[in-house]
């Protein structure tokens, strides 16, 4: 009998997985594992909703591993050791894994592979693609070159796309290959793994597989309105999946395969948006320097401001640009911000308050329970102009306009700055503008009971015009 060890990571399901599918194709008896990473999780904060939405989606896997005959072997540590000492432990002849893109993962998953050969040489280390739909170099310009542009990238992923890359990798069917449990070890606590009960549970956050599969039923019943409604955050137009993908919950073939059948503005749409994510893991793939750096070399010579009291009022939603504020307390509240504000707030900071796309970049990596390293850093080079396929620089977001676009009616703003709850709609985005009489009359002095804004707009957008013309536009 062959054994094997699958090593789930961003893959916390157990369907359409495509490395437990080879892995019980290929082998006869297949034990499951997945690492709390300490080299991560030491570098958290001791209430972080990740980690407790991470543990929530483990117990869902290990459930339903027991209740298909199998078991997960879970563990809290260094997975470079880990996972070749558990390979060694097990006798196992390879371990299987699905893929990361991102720089810190390519090299653990080298280390691992060397040790592993290192304790028993012909032991094998196959790892597939799983997380995204084209991956590294599957999709490159006629030059033989990595796109940098996204609608050229999408035009040739659509073109590309075949029925074969969104076939589902069964599981169930050749369950009988799971290995039967070898202890009966209780999984940790978050108190075990050194974290504290975060508001996950009262935020009614859906966890697991279970969850994953309800949030995209009921996104399933708004598709066709989601090109209508997707940038209006007081309206429920997002599929609010993003954690879900990040952690893989649910597959990317899965969405992209009903997407595409489904056919229609709304479901296109959101088909872009999934093309979006392919496309920033193909960047960070082939630019892995953009984790630190512009992807616009020219733009690492653009001079940053350095202002820590503007960056704590950004963060804590105290700039006294309404719009802004509430996505920002929305990101402390409930640990997201919808996609639409995330590009105001980015702006706001970089544009408006002249500071490092990096401290921001930061922040969200910090805050974000959706946070991926991909992604986020691709939003936040567009939204300041240093990365590929950037917003014009000269093109600054003006954060009042963006809230009478997106939240006329305030509704909003209102329920994250409760300071606001009685200003009449005609001020709400700017409430500055309200005479003496008028803010008391809304129970709001501007200055005291909620900021005046920290910088002036207009003032701001031609210093950043200045900032781009003298390095890095």
């Amino acid at each position: 009998m062959s054994a094997a060890l699958v090593w789930f990571r961003r893959d916390l399901r157990l369907h359409d997985h495509a490395a437990l599918h080879h892995a019980l194709r290929m082998h006869t008896r297949v034990h499951c594992a997945f690492v709390f990473d300490t080299t991560l999780l030491d570098r958290l904060p001791r209430r972080d909703r990740r980690v407790e939405f991470i543990l929530r989606a483990v117990e869902d896997v290990a459930a339903a591993l027991r209740a298909m005959g199998g078991a997960l072997i879970v563990r809290h540590g260094d997975p470079r050791i880990e996972i070749p000492h558990l390979a060694a432990q097990l006798g196992v002849a390879a371990v299987f894994a699905n893929r990361d893109y991102e720089p810190a993962a390519i090299a653990r998953d080298a280390e691992v592979r060397r040790r592993l050969h290192a304790g028993k040489p012909d032991a094998d280390y196959l790892d597939f693609k799983d997380q995204v739909i084209f991956e590294r170099d599957e999709l490159m310009t006629q030059g033989g070159k990595a796109f940098s542009v996204f609608t050229p990238y999408k035009n040739a992923w659509l073109k590309r796309l075949a029925a074969a890359d969104l076939r589902a990798w069964p599981v169930a069917e050749y369950a009988a290959h799971l290995a039967p449990p070898v202890a009966d070890a209780p999984l940790p606590t978050l108190q075990d793994l050194g974290f504290e009960d975060t508001d996950l549970g009262a935020l009614r956050v859906p966890t697991g597989m279970g969850g994953a599969q309800a949030l995209f039923r009921d996104f399933i019943g708004r598709i066709d309105d989601y090109a209508a409604t997707r940038d209006f955050p007081a309206v429920r137009g997002t599929s609010f999946l993003s954690a879900h993908l990040r952690f893989g919950t649910l597959s990317i073939r899965q969405l992209a395969a009903y997407a595409h059948a489904h056919g229609g503005r709304g479901a296109e749409t959101w088909l872009a948006e999934l093309i979006w994510r392919d496309f920033y893991h193909a960047i960070l793939w082939h630019h892995p320097r953009v984790a630190t750096q512009c992807f616009k070399p020219a733009c690492d010579a653009l001079r940053w401001d350095v202002a820590p009291e503007l960056f704590a009022a950004w963060c804590a939603g105290r700039t006294g640009y309404p719009l802004v504020d509430a996505a920002m307390r929305q990101l402390s509240s409930c640990g997201w911000m919808h996609n639409r504000l995330r590009m105001v707030a980015a702006s706001f900071l970089c544009k408006d308050l002249g500071l490092d796309w990096r401290q921001g970049e930061a922040w969200f990596a910090e805050k974000l329970l959706d946070f991926d390293l991909a992604a986020n850093n691709g939003g936040w080079q567009w939204a300041a102009s240093t990365g590929c396929d950037a917003q014009p620089w000269f093109r600054i977001f003006n954060p009042v306009t963006q809230s009478e676009k997106f939240d006329a009616e305030g509704r909003f703003i209102r329920s994250q700055v409760p300071e606001l709850a009685r200003v009449p709609q005609k001020f709400i985005h700017a409430p500055w503008k309200m005479s003496a009489d008028q803010q008391a009359a809304c129970a709001v002095v501007i200055g005291r009971d909620y900021p005046a804004p920290v910088v002036d707009h207009a003032q701001a957008r031609l210093r950043t015009l200045r900032r781009f013309k003298a390095g890095g536009g």
